[in-house]
């Protein structure tokens, strides 16, 4: 197969592009930026996020020939900066439609990166996918991804677009560690726990649907062969673990696997953030015989053992001991 992603320099468009080339798929990424953990994707560097008028030909540039499969993950993701910077909500939408244009243009199907942040803050837990109750909207981010997949919605009922949505929750594992660009929680915890420093949990009773990115990977990968075969799938699916767990539990694992006892000080959650969620996942064991094998307390300590060794490999003052 000949699979284009966008957002590919990130940790899930990383995992996912190499998990492909290993299995022998051709990949195209498109990025904004250059991807700091590998150099093994060829990638178009573009910011999606700008009005493009011009599709006939691709975004505006020079893209692959006979692809047979769009994986759409660019997007601003950090849910508390987007309520300080509504308008990177805004530009979440842009590149939503340039690349479904990309995609109708070039008679594509398309697999978007959907998240949980679309049921909302709901504390009646329901997280079946047909349930998500669009008036729950907590923040301008889950607003993006909302509006993002009424857009696939449209144009599957208006240009018979096929597509796959997939609704993810706190992704972690390889290539997540750049967090001077984009702090992510788990790697956050592990370095300053790692170093002796205080960190800070937001939500004392918050409780979260941790998936390890190998996790992530195998449903998205099941969802491309399913797409790429020619099936009209059209069908929204939560992609996680399936089992809750509070952030204080996690940072515990976190120091558990360093041997160090976290300093940790509980704050109320922020403005927007969802204080529950644990997904259903029964559409995705149905649909891609999808079977999440990697507890919170075993993926944090392969993500400890990645950090310490991706620390030596480039020789990067460890964030975490060895």
């Amino acid at each position: 197969m000949r699979v284009l992603i966008t957002g590919s320099s990130g940790q899930i468009g990383t995992n996912l592009g190499l998990y492909l080339q290993e299995k022998g798929h051709q990949v195209f990424g498109v990025d904004k930026r250059v991807n700091t953990w590998t150099d093994q994707i060829s990638t178009i560097i573009q910011d999606l996020s700008q009005p493009y008028h011009n599709f006939a030909g691709g975004i505006g540039i020079e893209y692959p020939d006979n692809l047979d499969v769009v994986v759409h993950f660019a997007a601003h993701a950090k849910v508390h900066e987007l309520v300080e910077q509504p308008y990177r909500a805004l530009e979440n939408i842009t590149m939503t439609f340039n690349v479904l244009e990309f995609c109708r243009q070039n008679n594509l199907p398309i697999i978007f990166s959907s998240s949980r942040e679309v049921y909302g803050d709901i504390h009646r837990y329901i997280t079946e996918e047909t349930y998500a109750d669009f008036a729950y909207t907590e923040s301008p981010y889950s607003a993006s991804k909302i509006s993002g997949e009424a857009l696939i919605y449209s144009y599957a009922q208006c240009y018979g677009m096929r597509y796959l949505v997939f609704r993810f929750s706190n992704v972690y594992g390889r290539y997540d560690n750049d967090i001077e660009r984009m702090e992510r929680v788990i790697p956050l915890f592990i370095r300053k726990i790692g170093r002796g420093e205080p960190i800070t949990v937001y939500g004392e009773d918050k409780v979260l649907d941790f998936t390890y990115v190998d996790d992530c990977i195998s449903g998205v990968s099941r969802g491309i062969e399913l797409i790429a075969s020619g099936q009209k799938v059209n069908q929204t699916i939560n992609l996680a673990f399936g089992q809750g767990n509070s952030l204080v539990n996690m940072a515990h694992y976190i120091g558990e696997t360093l041997g160090v006892t976290p300093n940790m000080t509980i704050k109320p959650a922020r403005v927007g953030e969802v204080t529950h969620y644990v997904a259903n996942i029964g559409k995705a064991r149905a649909l891609l015989d999808y079977t999440p094998t990697t507890s919170l307390r075993e993926g944090i300590q392969r993500s400890v053992a990645w950090s310490q060794e991706w620390a030596a490999q480039n020789h990067k003052p460890a964030s975490v001991p060895a």
